[in-house]
């Protein structure tokens, strides 16, 4: 690894002192380092691995970036809670030592795909490390949603939304809305409702080669598709939103001293009191 990507949660307060510490310290260890503004740079440049300092929300930014990419990330924590980004702080430069050294663990992560039908057109959509949710906008009112699986009709929903999530994202948006955690590696997507008006509506988990489809009934419009609750396409009534699984997966530098039940009981708090 020679070239480094460093990028660094734009509004952290310490982001400066961060930044030249973390860059002095790389070019010590005779490595070339390209400093990434998320709020200007659109693609990622040619690099042999990224550190990312910020947030599972700085490392969802980074992973649409690298999309197609065979880019090695390191996550680092500087947010509250970090499913993703695992590595503390406090453990950056023994934990690059490592890296260097060649004693890490490589974690690929299923993506999803998605593009919005209108008509006869479609409009590609981000690729997403987390989940994709068809949701009412901004009224928070019930929608009505037809939802097809591999051109099978499933359900009508009137709901709030409902969210595609991988394996990852399980422990995002998801989560929050009653969905079920999956292990990072299993190979799926998850179809959970947000707030449906039937009680019967509950989460299902389907295999990651199954095409899922969101057609909106809703007449008003005002409903919306998110990507990792980041980016935003407005939706018109009988618009079809179709995701699948990516080619493409993201390749995350994984400690082989932390494993991911560790991480759930650290994040969630389990066992506690």
């Amino acid at each position: 690894m020679k070239k480094i990507g460093v990028v660094v949660k734009p509004d952290h307060t310490e982001r400066d002192e961060i930044t030249k510490n973390l860059v002095d310290w790389l070019r010590q260890h005779k490595k070339e380092v390209a400093l990434i503004d998320l709020q200007k740079a659109r693609r990622i440049p040619p690099v042999d691995m990224i550190v990312v300092l910020g947030g599972d929300g700085t490392l969802l930014s980074v992973a649409r970036r690298v999309e197609g990419r065979d880019i090695l990330i390191l996550a680092v924590n500087l947010g509250s809670l970090g499913f993703l980004t695992e590595v503390k702080y406090d453990e950056i430069y023994p934990t690059l030592e490592r890296v260097f050294k060649g004693q890490f663990l490589e974690d690929t992560r299923q993506m999803l795909a998605c593009v919005v039908w209108r008509g006869q057109k479609t409009y590609p959509q981000p690729v997403v490390l987390n989940e994709v949710a068809v949701n009412s906008g901004p009224s928070a009112k019930l929608i009505r949603m037809e939802i097809t699986i591999d051109h099978q009709f499933v359900t009508a929903l009137r709901a709030n939304g409902v969210i595609i999530s991988t394996a990852t994202g399980s422990t995002a948006y998801a989560l929050s809305a009653g969905g079920p955690i999956l292990y990072p590696s299993v190979e799926a997507l998850v179809l959970t409702p947000i707030s449906p008006h039937m009680l019967t509506q509950r989460p299902i988990v389907v295999p990651a080669s199954a095409k899922v489809q969101v057609t909106l009934k809703t007449t008003e419009r005002g409903a919306v598709v998110t990507f990792d609750g980041q980016q935003v396409t407005p939706l018109m009534p009988d618009d079809v939103v179709d995701i699948q699984a990516a080619k493409t997966r993201l390749k995350l530098i994984r400690s082989p001293h932390r494993n991911h039940y560790q991480v759930l009981r650290e994040k969630l708090r389990w066992g506690e009191g």
